[in-house]
């Protein structure tokens, strides 16, 4: 789509945002771990299929408690759920809250979550618990599902699976529905949790830092020093709405999600592609679909979560896309402190420039002592850098080849 026809769409507008996270989950809590620079990252118990008793990732600690009146749902019987369960569920409903939006007898909503981890879960306890038996094809495994019954959504709801883009396609979809007007409103975002079984998988394909000095320390992202991602939990969920219904009904607009570029290179299935052509690609729609010119990007939260590879690749597709421009908008990668979250990574990032947005303050890259010399960018290192932010960019890049760009403008 061209920048003309854009200009004849009207916004979409994030109203509503919830999380659970490795750095809190409220927007403020959040806001204030990212720009002070604090790691969620810590020692962990890897589970029963690990080569080492101690890795690092990063835990969420406290997963919301759904509102009262939101879900009927007293706390003991959320408790009691399973944690991915828990992990949607209390941060949804706290989007819905936060929103000012009854989830039944209001605006027509849908659901799209990107979640990686629901059936590789189910298979752990129908498998690995069960003692070898299989036993998932009796169990109810439509998650999304279940979280629109207890939220009382009877709209479309689907979930996407696009590796660590997950939840930015979720988003990218939402606005297709609302723009589509299939919808008024749409709950979209994405978690995942730390599974043994990930956490194994991902140890043995040396994707992860290997690192066993400081965890605070492990994830580096850019750095010349880094070896690795760091494995996190969680995600964020926000509700989309158009800006007209949105004004109208007072609500308080955090940004606009302003554009979506997409594309695909399948070069491998978990080695990112050392050709940055495709990535640049969805980086110049995404911008083409704002109708924002390189020069008007004030913020580009990276995807690089600190593997050799991926970082360089990424570093050469935002010069590609940005061209000159790129020598000067700040750059970092929050990983550096959240940790990678996988499917709900494109979610918590598309908070961080949020946060950028309503605190005019770029988070850092904390770790980033020695910039990698083939990561040629404007780096904001270990500290955070005052600076007006308008447009905001972020970037994912999904195993497999699923490459993704958002870019929010503030409303």
């Amino acid at each position: 789509m061209n920048a003309e026809r854009r200009g004849h769409r009207e916004p979409v507008v994030v109203t509503g945002i919830g999380a659970a996270s490795p750095l809190g989950c409220r927007f403020d809590e959040i806001a204030d771990n990212l720009l002070a620079g604090r790691s969620g990252v810590r020692a962990i118990e890897p589970g029963p299929h690990a080569r080492e008793s101690v890795q690092f990732a990063a835990p969420v600690t406290e997963i919301p408690i759904p509102p009262a009146g939101v879900t009927g749902l007293p706390a003991d019987e959320f408790l009691a759920l399973d944690r991915l369960e828990r992990l949607c569920l209390g941060p949804l409903a706290s989007a819905l809250d936060d929103a000012g939006l009854p989830a039944a007898g209001g605006p027509r909503l849908g659901v799209v979550l990107g979640l990686g981890a629901e059936h590789l879960k189910t298979w752990e306890l129908d498998f690995l618990d069960g003692g070898g038996q299989v036993f998932g094809a009796s169990r109810d495994r439509t998650l999304v599902h279940r979280l629109a019954r207890r939220l009382g959504i009877a709209g479309p709801a689907v979930t996407v699976a696009a590796a660590c883009a997950s939840s930015g396609y979720a988003m990218a979809m939402g606005r297709a529905w609302i723009e589509a007007g299939w919808i008024d409103a749409c709950l979209v975002g994405g978690c995942d949790i730390l599974s043994p079984t990930a956490l194994a998988a991902f140890y043995n394909l040396r994707a992860l830092s290997r690192r066993s000095d400081d965890p605070a320390k492990a994830s580096r992202p850019f750095d010349g020093d880094r070896d690795g991602f760091v494995m996190g939990e969680g995600g964020a969920f926000f509700v989309l709405e158009r800006q007209s219904e949105a004004r109208a009904r007072g609500a308080r607009i955090r940004g606009e999600l302003a554009g979506v570029g997409m594309s695909s290179d399948g070069a491998h299935m978990v080695i990112p592609s050392t050709d940055p052509v495709h990535a640049a690609e969805a980086i110049t729609a995404a911008l083409i679909d704002a109708a924002v010119s390189p020069r008007e990007v004030d913020y580009v939260n990276a995807h690089a979560a600190g593997t050799p590879v991926g970082d360089v690749a990424e570093a050469g597709a935002i010069r590609m896309a940005l061209g000159d421009a790129a020598d000067g908008i700040p750059v970092s990668s929050t990983k550096s402190m959240s940790g990678h979250m996988i499917s709900g990574a494109a979610a918590f990032e598309a908070m961080a420039c949020l946060v950028a947005i309503e605190r005019q303050t770029v988070p850092p890259t904390v770790n980033l002592e020695r910039p990698d010399v083939q990561c040629r960018l404007d780096h904001v290192p270990l500290v955070a850098r005052p600076r007006r932010v308008r447009i905001a960019a972020s970037n994912s890049f999904g195993f497999g080849g699923s490459n993704l760009c958002l870019v929010f403008r503030a409303a």
